[in-house]
Order: structure tokens, then C-alpha cells, then sequence
């Protein structure tokens, strides 16, 4: 295997371990800071190693027992500064001898709870909403600043700096399209918190935005792993237990009552796309009425963008066009890539190809994701066809 090949596979199960491994190390050492530079010197090992010695049969398992040695040599380390050199020889091999199983049996532990442990620590009440956003994802979600930056519309140096003071009170782009293990984490711990807050409503909310999302997972991707948008799915490939779950758990948000928050509003969206055996079956017009009372609850670009999108197919994509033109001054989507590419696919639904098409190459320089600039430079060269 090449090194270029060796260095894709490491990021691959990095993305997929990474979260397993800090949570472990967390729960050992106490501190997300310390578990998180114990989980990269494991990466650095493998940076190290594995393009001369190959990748092992199970990486990830690899990963983790690395990672656990640093943590052992760690606790080593703070045991002997605690007891200031004042004990050596038989005594402290013995102690160390026994606390080594202890350590083994807290880090080989089933992901369980640590994962979820590791979202109340990143979500500590302590932290500005802001910061507690930043620190999941950097952690539990293995994005990286840039994907994170991006995400929110901020500069990545912003990013940083929340993550920094995040820690001290407790690191989208690639060439896929989807990450499946990091979805089926999220659902996971969000189906263990829907337990745990029974009375919440925005939990139930999460649960059913996510069952609902992820039922379309498997219609996404093609053979290839090249993107399917929605409309062009194959609705037979929905998972249909899924879409079950997600409408039960809107159903219990809906039932506990008071105002509906951003997450029960956005699964109430996606529901009217499950609900739908087909595209021009969608209630349009009720996702423009969701996305308004989305926007006066949480304003944002993003929101107002997703609601062009649904007016252009409730009413027209001009009418989609005229409030997508409000939305190309703002000093926050200058550099995201979606605005251009759903103007685009409103101006060749016009039939001004030529505007199309510059819409669309301007969004495939601006996106990080090789699937999806593939799509965009597609979608501009039919617009050069038309």
C-alpha cells in the first residue's frame, strides 16, 4: 500500500475511533484536554509506523491499546510527582502492578456511557453555548476547525479560540459524501438521552430530526458513492422503521406541548419529506410556513436560504430566485458554496443556462467535499449543453 493510501486509511479510522478513544481516556484521566493529546500521540504512532509496518487487522483496536499505554505511562507520571519521589523500589512496582488491570478494565470497557459522558462534560452548563457546539464537534464528531468554521459561518480562528477556553474549563470536507458510523453514534446517543429526559421536548425533537435523517441514508449515495439529492432518490431504499421511530418520537415532542423549539420544527420538515411516497407529493406550502416559524425562533442565513428553496417549489423558482437574490449580500454565505449552487439550480429551472452555469462552477470551487464538487462541475457542464 502506498503512503498516500496508508495515510487515508489512518484518517478514515481516526474519524471513526476518535471519539471512543477520548471518551475512555477521559473517563481514566479525568481531564478532556490530557485524553485528547493521549488519543493524537496514539495517532502520531501510527503516522509513525504504520506506513513501514502496514496497517494492523483492526486499527481502531490498535489505536485504543496505544492510546492506553499512554494513558498507564501518564498515570505513572502524576503517581510519582504526587508522592514527590519518596517512594521507589517494591512498593510503587507493586502498586503500579495493580493498578495497570484497574486501567484495562476502565479503558476496554463497551463504549457504554462514555460516549454520552463525554457530551455532558462537553456540554457543561459552565461553558458559553457557543464553546459547548465547538467542543462536541471537535471531539465526539472528529471535525476538524476548518469543517466546523464553515459549518457556522464563522472564521476558523473563532472556532479555535472557543475550543481553547472550552477545554480549559473541562482538533466538511474529504471525499465522501456521508459518514455513516459518525450518524449512527448521534442516534445512538440521542435515543440514550430521550431516556434519560423523558420531558423534554427538544429531546424528542432531536431524536425524531435524526431517525428521520438517517432513514434516507442508504438512498443517498449511489453504487459509486457519488451524492443523490433528495428529489432524485429512490424512495424504496427509505427505511421505513426509521421514518416510524422519528414521526413516534415528533409525535411525543408534540404531545408534551408548549412551543415548538428549533429541533422539534426541523423534524417536523423532515417529516413532511418522510410522509411524502413521492416528490410531488410534498407539502411545500406547510415547509414554507415551518421554515418562517423557524426563522423567528432562530434566525439565520441557512434558515433563510432552506426557506427559498421551499418557496421556489411551493410557488416557483422565481419566486425562490427573488429571495435567494436578498441573501447573495451577506457578509456570512461570501464563501458558502450552497447559495451559488441553489441559485444555480433556480436559474436553469429559468432556462438562463449561461447564468446557471457560472453559479455552478463558482460553487463547486467554493465546497471542501470532492463528491459534491464532482456534482456541481456535472451540473454545470449540462448547463453548457442546454
Amino acid at each position: 500500500m502506498t503512503s498516500t493510501a496508508t495515510h487515508s486509511a489512518i484518517d478514515a479510522v481516526w474519524r471513526i475511533e476518535s471519539a471512543r478513544i477520548i471518551a475512555g481516556l477521559t473517563r481514566i484521566v479525568r481531564d478532556v484536554g490530557i485524553a485528547e493529546e493521549l488519543a493524537q500521540d496514539a495517532l502520531v504512532a501510527a503516522l509513525e509506523q504504520w506506513p513501514q509496518s502496514g496497517i494492523p487487522d483492526n486499527p481502531g483496536a490498535w489505536l485504543m491499546a496505544t492510546a492506553k499505554h499512554r494513558a498507564i505511562d501518564h498515570w505513572r507520571r502524576n503517581k510519582l510527582l504526587e508522592r514527590k519521589h519518596q517512594e521507589f523500589g517494591r512498593e510503587l512496582e507493586a502498586q503500579q502492578e495493580m493498578a495497570v488491570p484497574d486501567l484495562d478494565a476502565l479503558i476496554d470497557d463497551e463504549v457504554g456511557d462514555d460516549l454520552l459522558r463525554l457530551v455532558f462534560i462537553s456540554c457543561h452548563p459552565v461553558l458559553s453555548p457557543e464553546g459547548r457546539v465547538a467542543l462536541t464537534l471537535r471531539l465526539l464528531g472528529g471535525l476538524t476547525t476548518d469543517e466546523i468554521a464553515r459549518a457556522f459561518l464563522v472564521a476558523e480562528p473563532t472556532v479555535a479560540q472557543r475550543i481553547v477556553r472550552a477545554k480549559g474549563y473541562s482538533a466538511t470536507a474529504g471525499d465522501d459524501w456521508m459518514r455513516p458510523a459518525l450518524c449512527e453514534d448521534a442516534l445512538r446517543l440521542g435515543r440514550i438521552l430521550a431516556e434519560l429526559a423523558p420531558q423534554e421536548p427538544e429531546v424528542h425533537g432531536l431524536v425524531a430530526l435524526m431517525e428521520i435523517q438517517a432513514s434516507r441514508s442508504a438512498a443517498r449515495v449511489n453504487e459509486s458513492g457519488e451524492p443523490i439529492l433528495l428529489l432524485d432518490q429512490n424512495r424504496a431504499f427509505w427505511d421505513q422503521l426509521l421514518i416510524r421511530r422519528g414521526l413516534g418520537a415528533l409525535e411525543r415532542a408534540e404531545k408534551l406541548g408548549g412551543s415548538r423549539g428549533p429541533y422539534a420544527l426541523q423534524a417536523a420538515i423532515a417529516a413532511c419529506h418522510a410522509r411524502a411516497t413521492a416528490p410531488q407529493e410534498t407539502d411545500w406550502p406547510r415547509i414554507v410556513t415551518l421554515y418562517e416559524e423557524l426563522g423567528q425562533i432562530a434566525p439565520s442565513p441557512i434558515v433563510e436560504l432552506n426557506r427559498a428553496v421551499a418557496v421556489a417549489m411551493a410557488f416557483g423558482p422565481a419566486a425562490g430566485l427573488e429571495l435567494i437574490d436578498t441573501l447573495t449580500s451577506a457578509p456570512s454565505l461570501k464563501a458558502y458554496h450552497l447559495l451559488p449552487s441553489v441559485r444555480g439550480d433556480f436559474l436553469f429551472k429559468l432556462g438562463r443556462f449561461a447564468e446557471a452555469q457560472q453559479e455552478f462552477a463558482r460553487a463547486a470551487s467554493l465546497t471542501r467535499n470532492a463528491r459534491e464538487r464532482e456534482l456541481l462541475l456535472d451540473r454545470a457542464r449540462r448547463c453548457a449543453q442546454s
